[in-house]
Formats: C-alpha cells, sequence, structure tokens
C-alpha cells in the first residue's frame, strides 16, 4: 500500500479524501462501518453527488493497519482499475493474477 501512496492512486483520512472526491480523483470510497455515522452520511451524501461507489467495509483498526496507518475510517482510491478489482472482491468475485 506504501507504493500506492507514494503514487498518488489513494488519499485517507475525511478531508483529503473529500477534496479528491471533489477534485474527480477518487474512484472509489472505502470507509470503515464503525465510523461515526455523520461521518457514513456524509461520505454517502458526497459520494452520491459525485457517482462514487462507496463500500463500508472492516472497522478503523483494520481498515487503518491495511495501508499501514493508524485511526484512519476512510480511503479513496485514484486508480479506476485498482477500485475496480476492490470493488469485484467485495461482491464475492475474485481478483485478477
Amino acid at each position: 500500500m506504501d507504493y500506492l501512496q507514494k503514487h498518488g492512486k489513494m488519499s485517507f483520512g475525511a478531508d483529503s479524501v473529500e477534496n479528491g472526491i471533489r477534485k474527480k480523483i477518487v474512484k472509489l470510497v472505502v470507509i470503515a462501518e464503525d465510523s461515526s455515522e455523520r461521518t457514513k452520511d456524509k461520505f454517502r451524501r458526497i459520494c452520491g453527488e459525485f457517482h462514487i461507489p462507496i463500500i463500508e467495509i472492516a472497522d478503523i483498526e483494520t481498515l487503518s493497519k491495511t495501508i499501514g496507518k493508524n485511526n484512519k475510517a476512510i480511503i479513496g482510491i485514484h486508480d479506476i482499475n485498482l477500485s475496480k478489482e476492490i470493488e469485484k472482491i467485495n461482491n464475492g468475485g475474485e481478483a485478477l493474477g
């Protein structure tokens, strides 16, 4: 995941993800299930407005460990291919490769 961060393929944290959505670079939002209802409602609304898929999965601790950070409840995926693979896996399909 460090590679993805360094090459601008993802953002994390509410402000960074929201900015990415508004700049139309975020293709998928992944949010922890135990995020606050206020945060989830806000991103459901913004994602709906910009027609960006949103996935609610895992908890903050698990999501944070996935990206090698602490206390990150939301991730914005910038790469369209990666976002499609994540959606596919989330919907019960297998990743390519």
